[in-house]
């Protein structure tokens, strides 16, 4: 666990896996060790037993020498650097590891803004806890007319230069110390300028402590230089300037990191194609960029900001993630999702994007190997799929509705996604990873070797004919799927058992961010589908000083 959040993200981590019903060993970090024994104690003093949830302290390489290194562990739960995630996956390719890790946040600001609302929220993203929050604005991105705007620079440099920087045992303190000196990318960040860079606001070194900085802020920051490109875990800020909206969108995410976000328009055309076109697991509107609550905004990223299968920290998918399901249920779960069971209407509404469920299962006996009882799985397998994809992943859900604020929570398609076929896959396992990406609105590539009979793929694409580009077949060798995950044209892999995956292709998965989802595949849509999607949270202030605008006739939770 981090040291920027000593107790909610290692008491979220522990409460999680024990829920799965986990035995949990906590390592902290080592700056913030006593935080962390202390709420053990409040777990221990609540019930929870010393051996289902363990303390121990060591280093973090003692940790991955000893702890991540052991077949016992079952899951890594990290919040930290991404050169740290990238280095246990290194020394341990088969280790399933749910990470949060470095984040290049940033907000863009529209000249069809509120100016002083931007100098508030930017100042609040940026400079709050010293800009150590993973979720702190550390880029900011003006469109032309703002950034040569005279007005706004002197307000907002003001702003800047007027925080309160000292002790957070003084209540007047508006930014605290950094937790400890800075050093590496932070204190080049707060020492060096880049070419055409120049500072709106020079940090330095204040007193005899050097943990005690007050903020800096770049001008001119420019596309591609370390600035841009180099998480800066503290109070410094590089500004950029964009004429059109969809190069500044471009600029964000080609930073490679997807952590939070955040525009700053009054315009809902330019909202809807930010929200559509940003890639971030948190996205705000006319905000700031941290404060996430627990369900109200999930929190997680997407790019060098996560590893692992991306369902959220705080959301309802989380601890599914912590557990691993045993397909031997599958003939139970074919008797409760069938129709006629009650569990589900007898109604062509279910399978309504599926074509004829008659013809889909029939066509399964098509493929060599297949037996009746796969058909009954797919069958039921259908149903689910189609249930939750209507219920769960095809909407956008707010569970608060607040008045003032919208709250969405979303799915965004793993696209493109390999669905890789093996030798030792049987027909199910192949069938139905096709129907959960298509339900999932995933487009999906299935990938296989010249070892798997042609008489499958063709029996294959006869199944998916009706689907059309959202299926393609791709026949590859290891080496060219390892070159596509190196090219950058997976974002993300499915095989049907972890044992079929080749090192390398692991290896390489690691190294390039792609998630490779190598649980069994399962009938049941609340499990299979989640492999297929991305959550995606987004906090959007529609209120303006308190004036709901043309939404104050909406009905709310706290008005119903």
């Amino acid at each position: 666990s981090p040291w920027n959040f000593p107790i909610a993200i290692p008491c979220g981590g522990i409460a999680a896996a024990l829920a799965a019903g986990n035995t949990v060993i906590l390592k902290p970090a080592s700056d913030t060790a006593l935080p962390a024994f202390v709420m053990c104690q409040c777990f221990w003093r609540a019930g929870v037993p010393r051996e289902a949830l363990q303390f121990v302290l060591c280093s973090g390489a003692m940790a991955g020498m000893h702890m991540l290194t052991s077949p016992e562990i079952a899951r890594v739960i990290l919040t930290g650097g991404t050169e740290t995630a990238l280095t246990i996956l290194e020394q341990t390719p088969t280790l399933k590891l749910l990470a949060e890790t470095g984040g290049k946040n940033a907000t863009i600001v529209s000249g069809l803004s509120d100016r002083d609302l931007v100098v508030k929220n930017v100042l609040h993203s940026a400079f709050s806890h010293a800009g150590q929050k993973c979720s702190a604005t550390s880029l900011l991105l003006l469109e032309e007319e703002v950034f040569e705007s005279a007005d706004f620079r002197e307000q907002f440099v003001d702003a800047v230069s007027s925080l309160r920087v000292g002790s957070a045992w003084d209540l007047s303190t508006k930014m605290g110390p950094l937790i400890r000196p800075p050093s590496g990318d932070l204190l080049r960040g707060l020492k060096e300028l880049e070419k055409g860079e120049s500072w709106a606001v020079m940090p330095s070194q204040l007193g005899d402590n050097p943990c005690s900085y007050s903020p800096g802020v770049k001008w001119n920051t420019t596309a591609g230089n370390f600035t841009h490109k180099t998480e800066l875990f503290g109070p410094v800020l590089g500004v950029m300037q964009f004429r059109r909206l969809e190069k500044a969108i471009q600029t964000v995410n080609a930073t490679g990191y997807g952590l939070t976000s955040s525009l700053e328009s009054l315009d809902d055309r330019e909202q809807k194609l930010w929200r559509e076109s940003i890639r971030a697991g948190n996205l705000y509107i006319n905000r700031p960029t941290t404060g996430a609550v627990v369900l109200r905004q999930p929190f997680g990223g997407m790019g060098k900001s996560a590893f692992g299968p991306g369902a959220k920290a705080g959301g309802p998918n989380y601890v599914a993630t912590l557990m691993s399901i045993d397909d031997s249920y599958k003939e139970t779960v074919a008797k409760v999702v069938t129709p006629g069971s009650g569990q589900l209407p007898e109604s062509n509404a279910l399978i309504n994007f599926w074509g004829n469920l008659e013809r889909s299962s029939r066509w399964l006996l098509d493929l060599p190997g297949s037996t009746p009882s796969d058909m009954s799985q797919l069958r039921s397998a259908i149903l689910s799929y189609d249930r939750f994809a209507n219920e769960e992943i095809r909407i956008e859900h707010d569970h608060f509705q607040l008045v003032g604020q919208d709250n969405y929570r979303r799915y965004l398609p793993a696209s493109p996604l390999r669905i890789r076929v093996h030798a030792d896959d049987k027909p199910y396992d192949i069938a139905a990873r096709c129907l959960a990406a298509v339900a999932s609105d995933c487009r999906a590539i299935i990938s296989y070797p010249s070892s798997i009979h042609e008489a499958t793929i063709a029996s294959l694409e006869k199944l998916t004919y009706e689907w059309a580009g959202r299926i393609a077949f791709l026949k590859e060798s290891d080496e060219e799927l390892i070159h596509a995950i190196e090219s950058g044209q997976v974002v993300r892999l499915r095989y049907a058992a972890a044992s079929r995956v080749p090192e390398a292709i692991r290896r390489s998965a690691n190294r390039n961010h792609v998630f490779i989802a190598d649980e069994g595949v399962s009938m049941l849509g609340r499990i299979e589908l989640l492999w297929y999607v991305m959550e995606q949270s987004i906090s959007f202030d529609y209120h303006r000083y308190g004036n709901l605008g043309p939404r104050s006739s909406e009905k709310r939770a706290e008005t119903l």
